[in-house]
């Protein structure tokens, strides 16, 4: 089955074709012929679940679309970064430009504002253990099939860690020591392991599931 994955996140695409497997041609909104204005689009949903829907529903195309829209909460921090978790470093009247930047850190200087930031406001909440620094990523995938919407869920629980390590994965996965695997980061995780516990991975696989028993 060909569908469109609506991201330019290449990290969330190479998972997203590991996970469904070789019984789903996952395309890129380019690779369906479709220009960048199928990727610009503003995400002003309240929730995960609501962004992802706005980006699935922006794609115009005959084939199956879905997006993904995913985030880490910490309970220390009142659920933040949230639905900002991509931009948390850039949050207008959130010390946006102040945090270091290292671009050494997993590849990408925002990676490594945001990561610099979230360390900063844990030292400030004062949480040091890994119970005070409990957190998740959660993931909402939003299909369009048919004229439908059909919508999956998936979350990871774990810690903050004091400090990045490794260099796999993408995002805050240098900091996010997964309960699955307590003595590292995601980011020193292989990636299929990573995907076996993921939050993208748990809502993709809900959505395989769905598509193997009603669009078969």
């Amino acid at each position: 089955m060909k569908m469109i994955f609506a991201t330019g996140n290449a990290g969330k695409f190479r998972e997203a074709r590991e996970i469904l497997g070789p019984g789903y041609e996952v395309l890129s909104p380019a690779e369906a012929g479709l220009g960048p204005e199928a990727l610009d689009v503003e995400e002003t949903g309240a929730t995960f679940a609501e962004n992802a829907y706005i980006k699935a529903a922006h794609i115009r195309a005959d084939l199956p679309v879905f997006a993904d829209d995913s985030g880490l909460e910490v309970d220390a921090l009142g659920g933040e970064p949230g639905i900002y978790t991509a931009r948390y470093a850039q949050i207008a009247g959130q010390a946006g430009n102040d945090e270091p930047v290292m671009p050494d850190l997993i590849g990408h200087p925002s990676n490594a504002a945001n990561i610099a930031k979230l360390l900063r406001k844990l030292g400030e909440a004062g949480a040091t253990t890994p119970a005070q620094r409990k957190a998740r990523f959660r993931c909402a995938v939003a299909l369009i099939i048919n004229g439908q919407v059909q919508r999956f869920e998936g979350s990871c629980e774990g810690h903050i860690a004091d400090s990045p390590a490794g260099d796999g994965g993408f995002g805050y996965d240098p900091v996010f020591v997964a309960d699955a695997f307590p003595d590292r980061t995601l980011a020193q995780v292989p990636e299929d392991d990573k995907n076996g516990i993921s939050h993208r991975g748990e809502a993709l696989r809900k959505m395989a599931e769905w598509l193997r028993q009603h669009a078969s």
